[in-house]
């Protein structure tokens, strides 16, 4: 079976959106995973003890999660330079639709400003701790809402992506359906956040089939690139 030759700038832009995609795993995963362990449980004034024992490990943990807003910009553009020669127009949209939640990594302000205020005394000493206290719990409601709000975003971009990926065979066709289908999932999750706060924890469990979904296709595109499974058969 004869098949076409591999393109290069495809190859180089399939194997970058690979390591972004598991890059972005990573550098989100984790500073989810400083701040949880830096925080704890306990008062407010507990807390804000702990945070204040660990400042320059919890600022690292913010940047690590506004990098991975960054690297989404990057992600989008390679995914787009990888598909646009299948279809241009639903592979520009999709890229779109992953620069929005990419431009969601702005609001990290809110994040700094509430760590200035739970551990800078002068906050303190002006407002009173039962106002810092408020007005951390506002930025907190603040970057929750603006998570899944970006998460609709997400949720719209990467299923247009895989969708695209289902007309090739540079993923397995299996592996393109179960990204649509995670994608999808991802706004089931955040709409249900955003109406209904309170059932937030029961609903993460449905953050896993997107997990590894990305977890499998950046392997694969870091691995093999944009090449159609054929021609890796005929190599």
């Amino acid at each position: 079976m004869s098949t076409s030759p591999e393109n290069p700038t495809q190859m180089r832009h399939a194997r970058i959106a690979g390591f972004v995609y598991l890059l972005l795993i990573v550098l989100f995963m984790g500073g989810q995973f400083l701040i949880g362990h830096i925080t704890g449980t306990g008062s407010f004034a507990e807390r804000t003890v702990n945070i204040t024992g660990a400042l320059p490990l919890y600022r690292t943990a913010l940047v690590l999660q506004f990098l991975a807003s960054v690297f989404t910009v990057l992600l989008a553009y390679s995914l787009y330079m990888v598909l646009k020669s299948v279809d241009e127009a639903t592979a520009r949209l999709a890229m779109y639709f992953r620069l929005g939640e990419a431009f969601g990594g702005l609001t990290a302000f809110v994040t700094f400003a509430a760590l200035a205020l739970r551990t800078d005394p002068k906050f303190a000493q002006a407002l009173g701790a039962g106002q810092v206290e408020a007005l951390v719990d506002l930025a907190g409601r603040a970057d929750f809402a603006s998570f899944n709000i970006g998460i609709v975003f997400f949720s719209f971009g990467s299923t247009l992506f895989y969708r695209v990926f289902l007309k090739t065979s540079y993923l397995p066709r299996a592996l393109s359906a179960f990204g649509m289908f995670a994608s999808a999932l991802t706004f089931v999750i955040a709409a249900i956040s955003l109406v209904m706060p309170e059932w937030g924890n029961a609903v993460q469990v449905g953050w896993l089939p997107i997990f590894i979904a990305e977890i499998a296709t950046g392997v694969w595109l870091l691995a093999r690139g944009a090449r159609p499974a054929v021609t890796a058969l005929a190599a």
